[in-house]
């Protein structure tokens, strides 16, 4: 069965981002150490990434790992830490196969060197690829992605390189860490909370948003498909009316 045709015309976002939670709840509630969820968690990924990329998703952003996520146990980071490198070793075939690019946003030098170097690896032997760009979003928080794009900003403007009547959305937009990306169309988070935890708030200003009573390892291919078609049964309107919407 084709699973895009399934879906009606016009339904499939370009950019789908996901803050995954639930992990350590999922493992709890078995009485199972909290590396188990996420561990369990990791087989989640690949089955959101395999139908998104089935599905003609161009841009998925996984919220992989947090800036506050440093405060954890030690030992439940170095856990997180040792399946990052484990999934991107395991995935790399996977990912020149079906012509999916890693990218990393976030402070990706706050990673430890192993991590680092594995991550690079991935990343420049996926740079050609195409057909979808898959975002980790690692050691990352929004306000801090902001904060630096300002910085640099003020760096240019000091340099003589631009002007304060250069500064405008575009310019700070190019300069966050999704440059050449186009903003999330929809933002899905499961494992029952209803907030955005600092993850890419400039850039779903106009996202629609999923929440889900569904732990992050209990939710597959079914429960993306479910999000995504919830999303293709919403009018996007941007500030316009539904009758200007309707006759564009």
């Amino acid at each position: 069965m084709d699973t895009r045709a399934s879906l009606e015309i016009g339904q499939i976002p370009a950019h789908v981002a996901i803050i995954m939670d639930g992990n350590g709840r999922w493992a709890e509630k078995r009485h199972l150490p909290r590396l188990a969820g996420h561990k369990a968690g990791v087989d989640s990924v690949r089955a959101v990434v395999e139908c998104a990329r089935e599905i003609g998703v161009r841009h998925l952003t996984l919220y992989a790992f947090s800036t506050e996520n440093w405060q954890r146990p030690p030992s439940e980071v170095t856990g997180l830490m040792g399946l990052l490198r484990t999934y991107l070793e395991a995935e790399l075939r996977t990912m020149l196969k079906n012509d999916i690019r890693l990218f990393c946003i976030g402070q990706k030098e706050r990673l430890s060197a192993d991590v680092q170097k594995v991550l690079d690896a991935v990343m420049a032997e996926t740079s050609a690829c195409r057909a979808m760009t898959l975002n980790l979003a690692l050691s990352y928080g929004s306000r801090n992605e902001i904060m630096r794009a300002v910085q640099a900003m003020t760096r240019r403007c000091l340099e003589g390189e631009i002007g304060v009547e250069d500064l405008n959305e575009e310019l700070l937009a190019s300069h966050l860490d999704t440059a050449g990306q186009p903003d999330p169309d929809l933002l899905i988070r499961t494992g029952g909370e209803h907030r955005l935890s600092n993850f890419l708030l400039w850039q779903i200003s106009y996202a629609e948003l999923y929440f889900t009573e569904i732990k992050w390892p209990d939710f597959r291919k079914d429960q993306l498909l479910e999000a995504v078609a919830e999303y293709g049964r919403r009018q996007r309107r941007f500030g316009k009316t539904g009758a200007q919407v309707q006759e564009a």
